[in-house]
This record gives C-alpha cells, structure tokens and sequence, in this order.
C-alpha cells in the first residue's frame, strides 16, 4: 500500500517536471528565433573579366551575417549558394555552403574571408585545409588582399 501511495505522488511530479522541460526549450528556441531576425540587409557586386558575383548580406539581431552569394565564373559555371558567418575586427569569415551547374546533385562547403574597407569587401586568397572532411583557412598562414580577383562594391539591392 506504501508503495502505492509514494507511486502516485511521484507520477505527478515527473509530469511536472517534463512540462517544465518543455516551455525552457519553447523559450530557448524562441530566443534563438529572435537572434535570428534580419536587421538590415546589404548587397555587393564584384566583376572580374568575365565572372560577375552578386552577394547579399543580412546582419541578423545577435549580430551574425547570412545571405546568398552567386558566381558566374567564366566560362560556364554557376555557383549558387549562402554564406553564413561573423565578422572578426574588419573581416567577415563566412562559410560559403554552394552547388554548382555541373554536379548540382552534390553540396560543397568552402569557407572565405572578405575585409572590409570602406565600402567594399575585398574577398581574401588564403591557405585551406581539409581535415575530415572539413574545409577550413589555415589561422598561421596570413590572408592575402592585396592581390585578389575580387572587390565587391556596394550596390543597391534588387528587391528594395
């Protein structure tokens, strides 16, 4: 009969317990929702010769950057894709998750240092590594913005 009795309070209790579990991960996927609002919004342009890329950035709420970013690279290949990353002093590290016109069933992920000088974005050449799997900018060896392909210039966005 104890038992019985001890059972039945703790059933309430664990049911207690489990709706508090739920409303902390409501609030919590709430809060991320809200850091995830766009702010504002940027677009950039850079052309090389022949290849055109067309970036668009979103500064989100907690500070983060997302957008999209298409190249044409001469002669025929199209990446399309989104960046998602931060900024570190005036350079924006981002990873650049894309597919391409010639193996559009597979995904590639590369990641692109841009620094930011007035109003351009000057998309850095530096050391990769793959590691796993992972591709990732080697932190000893230095970023090069001096001799690059691309500038982005800032331009106005399509859908403003």
């Amino acid at each position: 009969m104890r038992k019985l009795v001890l059972s039945c309070l703790i059933l309430p209790l664990i049911g207690l317990q489990s709706c508090k579990n739920d409303q902390k991960q409501k609030e919590a996927e709430a809060a991320k929702a809200e850091g995830e609002k766009v702010v504002s919004s940027a677009c950039y342009k850079a052309i090389y010769e022949k290849d055109t890329l067309d970036l668009t950035l979103n500064t989100l709420k907690n500070g983060k950057l997302a957008g999209d970013l298409v190249m044409k690279v001469a002669p025929s290949t199209v990446r399309t894709g989104e960046v998602a990353g931060e900024f570190h002093g005036d350079t924006l590290f981002v990873d650049y998750t894309f597919k391409d016109n010639v193996n559009k069933d597979k995904t590639f992920k590369n990641p692109m240092a841009l620094l930011k000088r007035n109003n351009q974005l000057i998309l850095g050449n530096g050391t990769m590594q793959t590691t796993m799997g992972v591709t990732y900018l080697v932190k000893d060896k230095p970023i090069d913005f001096e001799n690059v392909k691309y500038k982005f210039d800032s331009v106005e966005c399509a859908g403003k």
